[in-house]
């Protein structure tokens, strides 16, 4: 069967244009490269008609004229075997002339060029997953194709308006007026040899039952069938058209959760948790949800959206990525939401103000912490991988979600000095393994556990037998601050000035004159000398006030250049009074104190406290030329 072009307009030629150099890159790539899934180009064009006869579907609720009296939505595959082409026809919202250069001849996206240059490096088996990742499909028929051709109309625009776009993918395409009589968006795919097989009824059948079977609107093949000794055709719905939420839990096989799960996220990967929520009384809505096995590609390229759940109502796609159903901080699920209580003609100014939707979505947010709750009670190893790819979510949460935040707290993991190295506990099982005396949680952060499980700051703790958590992520200060206590449990610095640290007074009396000579010497360089029972094994360390930014979010402040931003704070040098280098100290004040050693140990145990803590000394050249001199005595 052939297709149903109508006639170019009169009114101009065709106007040849360049496609811009990373589509051109993108295209040799594509055409050139040997892909393991080329069916993919098929659930591409499909998802593409699915999605333009969902915004006239939507638009035509308030402008009924866009329907233009046609409101049997379908998506029709012609297969043409004598001329080789598959054609692909919706009557959607079609495209303008202006839409249709916009979309076909360029990527309007900043991430193009890196997406191109990644590509490059990817191996055959990996590259069809990126392509339907990066939301460039419609490319994919290249794959299969030696020549694209292209016509639209815009819904609401005359006959005349319809635009003809045509391309071989070899670096250029060609894009002129076409009469169109109806609506809609068709595309012919002049298949080359080696994709022949894609002319075929039962293998277009199988792709679509893989990849499109939940679409909403029927997916239409012409079949030949023998009746009678004679052949005849008819027109066949290929696809079940049985939207997944909308079916009872009990009936829907795992195989089908992952392959709806695929055709939404155009993922390769199964998801790693489903979620099915039918929610009946007071607000009645459905939705399907799935926790992903790994964080998606295209998240490493360009900054993730808000949400990744679809809002339907009555199977009528209303938001795309709706920020109404779903945390921003539980943008890693994938899925869609079904309500039957909300307005089809509903406004996204309504959506925002919604007490339904806010019901949803507070139904939604507990569904999906309850899912992670018993996987980490009761599958613990699984749910460390779940950490690792979306943890900084969670930790995230802890900060916007005042409602959840203590559950939020309990799902964090972290290394502690009594986990093994890649082993994992959590604030619950801290405080179950507290000593009674004990009243608060400890932790360290630094930038990786081996630089800080040895740290002076954890000697006194460790000598009692006390946990402190390691806490390397750069997120983490901004979660320990925000929590503060867990379960009545404070969350406390090891690395800060507490009270409890304080030595005697006679220790205090001891020692005074050597702490107020270091105080002297080093007065541009700390807030304060004092001595501290804090330490077993060092001679000393730097501690900041209980309020002041720590040492370690001010590196991270100068690497990220915001260094103007903060007040930088001195910190607070703590001496060790048992370690012999401070007794050595104390000795040599008292045998005569203006012994310029004083001044030499002062500043090494200055710089050898800045090292300690992950600094760098500020005048290394002067810390080499002091150890020199201590050295040779």
């Amino acid at each position: 069967m052939s297709t149903t072009l109508e006639s170019p307009s009169a009114e101009s030629s065709a106007q040849r244009m360049e496609f811009k150099t990373e589509v051109r890159q993108l295209l040799d790539l594509v055409i050139h490269s040997l892909y393991t899934k080329k069916e993919i180009f098929l659930r591409e064009l499909i998802s593409n008609s699915a999605d333009a006869i969902d915004k006239v579907r939507f638009e035509a609720l308030t402008n009924p004229a866009l329907a233009e009296g046609d409101t049997s939505y379908k998506i029709k595959i012609i297969l043409n075997e004598p001329d080789g082409t598959l054609t692909l026809r919706d009557n959607g919202i079609g495209m303008s002339r202006e839409t249709i250069v916009d979309h076909l001849g360029t990527i309007a996206k900043s991430g193009t060029k890196a997406f191109v240059e990644n590509l490059k490096k990817q191996n055959a088996q990996n590259a069809p997953e990126l392509i339907g990742q990066f939301g460039v499909g419609f490319y994919a028929s290249f794959m299969v194709a030696d020549k694209v051709t292209v016509v639209s109309r815009l819904a609401g625009t005359p006959a005349s308006d319809g635009v003809k776009w045509q391309s071989d993918g070899q670096g250029d395409f060609t894009v002129e007026p076409f009469s169109k009589d109806s609506r809609g968006t068709e595309v012919v795919l002049h298949l080359r040899d080696d994709a022949k097989e894609f002319l075929s009824s039962y293998r277009v059948k199988e792709i679509v039952k893989a990849y499109s079977d939940f679409i909403d609107h029927p997916i239409l093949l012409d079949t030949e069938k023998e009746v009678d000794g004679k052949k005849t055709t008819t027109e066949e719905t290929i696809n079940s058209r049985q939207a997944l939420w909308l079916r009872p839990k009990h009936e829907i096989k795992q195989e089908e959760y992952n392959a709806f799960y695929k055709s939404i996220s155009h993922e390769f990967e199964d998801p790693a948790y489903t979620i099915h929520v039918s929610a009946e009384g007071a607000t009645e809505f459905r939705a399907v949800l799935f926790i992903p096995s790994k964080k998606p590609f295209k998240w490493m390229m360009s900054p993730p959206p808000k949400s990744q759940v679809d809002l339907y109502v009555k199977r009528v796609l209303i938001a795309h990525e709706s920020e109404q159903v779903i945390p921003e901080y539980l943008r890693f699920v994938r899925g869609v939401v079904d309500s039957s209580d909300l307005p089809l003609n509903v406004s996204r100014e309504t959506l925002q103000h919604n007490a339904i939707l806010a019901k949803i979505k507070s139904n939604l947010t507990n569904r999906v912490l309850k899912t992670l709750e018993d996987l980490k009670n009761s599958e613990f190893e699984k749910y460390v991988g779940f950490f690792k790819e979306f943890g900084w979510l969670i930790k995230e949460g802890t900060g916007v979600d005042f409602t959840n935040r203590e559950r939020l707290a309990d799902l964090l993991i972290f290394e502690s000095t009594k986990t093994n190295v890649g082993e994992f506990t959590s604030l619950s099982k801290y405080i179950e393994g507290m000593k009674a005396e004990q009243k608060d949680i400890h932790y360290l952060i630094g930038e990786t556990r081996q630089q800080i499980e040895n740290s002076p700051y954890l000697e006194t703790l460790k000598s009692a037998g006390e946990e402190v958590l390691l806490l390397v992520d750069p997120i983490d200060e901004y979660v320990v601050n925000q929590l503060g206590k867990f379960k009545d449990k404070d969350l406390k610095a090891a690395d800060r000035a507490t009270a409890g640290s304080e030595v005697s007074a006679e220790t205090k009396e001891k020692f005074k004159a050597v702490v107020e000579a270091l105080q002297g010497k080093l007065e541009g360089d700390v807030k304060e000398v004092r001595l501290s029972n804090r330490l077993k094994e060092s001679a000393a360390c730097l501690v900041a006030d209980e309020f002041a930014m720590s040492a370690h979010m001010e590196r991270l402040m100068h690497r990220m250049g915001r260094a103007g931003e903060m007040q930088e704070s001195k910190r607070i040098l703590e001496l060790n009074p048992e370690h012999a280098v401070v007794q050595k100290l104390l000795k040599l004040q008292a045998e005569n104190a203006t012994d310029p050693k004083i001044e030499l140990f002062g500043k090494l145990l200055f710089d050898q406290a800045t090292i300690a803590e992950g600094g760098k000394v500020k005048d290394p050249a002067g810390f080499a030329k002091r150890l020199g001199e201590l050295l040779v005595g």
